[in-house]
């Protein structure tokens, strides 16, 4: 017998089991890093090995190729994210109390990122890129996540006469909603020193707890009816290949929709995707600008209703909404900013940034008014426009209420009224 194939002492395995265990987390680690730099695009071993010191044969030791890194860096992602919505070491807190403790953790974990101590968290979305049984696999255990925190928050009852479903199904959109506010905080926290971050979570609890409404106002969903607009052109024209791209991204994440998908929903060529567009990238560009185009014009028709701010503010959030939840033609999901290559993220964020400030601009004239509680209105416009680009996460949920306007009372109400409103 070979000395090799001697038992080694429980020591020395596990030693070797630790080390194994971290190599591996610094690989994940590192990915998330690149990750967060080149969107799960740019993920490559050969980049992840150099970070960790490592050659590329090495790091395929422990994953065998870059699809099971991505999978394990979204995995690690989620893990992270549950420990902070729903911590073990907090069963006994009531809801307003879980709520503070959350936003805590949350911001605690934006400052580790922040001071790289800890890695990024890689952007949950990009699970919808994923390949199977993976990608069902995580948003499965995402949305059974979402489920917890519901729990968490607590049983909602509905308003009479407001057509609220009340209970488990108002409780599992505010629950989606706070999981949306705290995945969006984390693209526009970027504009805040990590000093400031005490009186930004003050500010966000505020706002969470008590909404943007005065005590004991409420709010109504009305939509803007839909311009009439010429019929789409038949074949393969631009815009055919948006609203495809537009939904694909939202549905799969920006890796996931690829060209073949794309060009394969509309039972046409990829030579014909490039007859029209010159790459994917600019399809991209051309998909946020499409969709920021229509909050723009949203935002200026509400603006010019004869209305208050309070109406006015409520007006646009619920025609946003309401093209979210539709299923036709949802904008594009702001989330998938965090999930684009390096080379295009920044024109996109600053286009999301200048809608959060006409939002801004929005709830400043109200609480000039009187019509909007006073809070603050940069953190405040951050949130909505979390709320109305995550809400496609929703729409698949929507057998569950009475009515469109239901869902979007109940998804938004959190933020328009407060999770705990006063009086």
């Amino acid at each position: 017998m070979d000395a090799s194939d001697l038992p080694r002492p429980a020591a020395e395995a596990q030693g070797e089991t630790d080390r194994y265990r971290l190599k591996r987390e610094a690989i994940i680690a590192a990915a998330a890093r690149q990750i967060a730099g080149r969107g799960l695009k740019g993920l490559t071993l050969v980049g992840v090995a150099a970070m960790v010191g490592l050659n590329t044969n090495s790091v395929t030791y422990y994953f065998r190729k870059k699809d099971l890194l991505a999978e394990a860096a979204v995995e690690d992602a989620l893990t992270r994210f549950a420990r902070v919505v729903d911590p073990d070491d907090a069963p006994e807190l009531g809801p307003r109390a879980y709520l503070c403790a959350v936003l805590a953790r949350n911001f605690a974990l934006a400052a580790a990122i922040r001071r790289d101590e800890e890695a990024p968290l890689t952007v949950l979305s990009d699970m919808r890129a994923l390949e199977e049984p993976a990608r069902s696999r995580l948003i499965s255990r995402y949305f059974e996540l979402v489920a917890r925190v519901a729990e968490r928050i607590g049983p909602c009852e509905a308003e009479p006469g407001t057509g609220e479903t009340g209970g488990k199904g108002r409780a599992l959109a505010r629950a989606q909603l706070l999981c949306d506010v705290l995945h969006w905080s984390r693209t526009w926290l970027r504009l805040y020193a990590v000093e400031d971050f005490p009186r930004v979570e003050a500010r966000l609890a505020d706002l969470l707890e008590h909404g943007l409404a005065p005590s004991g106002q409420g709010w109504q969903v009305a939509p803007l009816r839909v311009e009439e607009q010429e019929a789409p052109p038949p074949g393969a024209s631009p815009e055919a290949y948006l609203r495809v791209a537009t939904r694909l991204i939202n549905d799969r994440g920006y890796r996931g929709a690829s060209v073949e998908r794309i060009a394969g929903e509309l039972q046409l060529s990829k030579g014909s995707f490039y007859h029209h567009l010159s790459g994917k990238d600019d399809l991209v560009r051309a998909c946020f600008d499409r969709s920021f185009s229509r909050v723009t014009a949203t935002q200026h028709r509400a603006a010019a209703l004869p209305l208050s701010e309070w109406e006015k503010l409520g007006t646009a959030i619920s025609t946003l909404l309401e093209a979210q939840l539709g299923g036709e033609e949802p904008l594009l999901r702001d989330t998938a900013l965090l999930a684009l290559p390096e080379e295009i993220r920044p024109e996109a964020i600053a286009r999301s940034d200048r809608l959060a400030r006409r939002f801004a601009g929005m709830i400043s004239d109200g609480i000039a008014e009187g019509t909007i509680r006073a809070v603050d209105p940069a953190i405040a416009s951050q949130c909505v426009m979390g709320l109305i680009n995550s809400a496609v996460d929703m729409a698949a949920r929507a057998g569950r209420w009475p009515s469109r306007a239901a869902l979007i009372r109940d998804y938004a109400d959190p933020l328009m009224t407060g999770f705990f409103p006063k009086g």
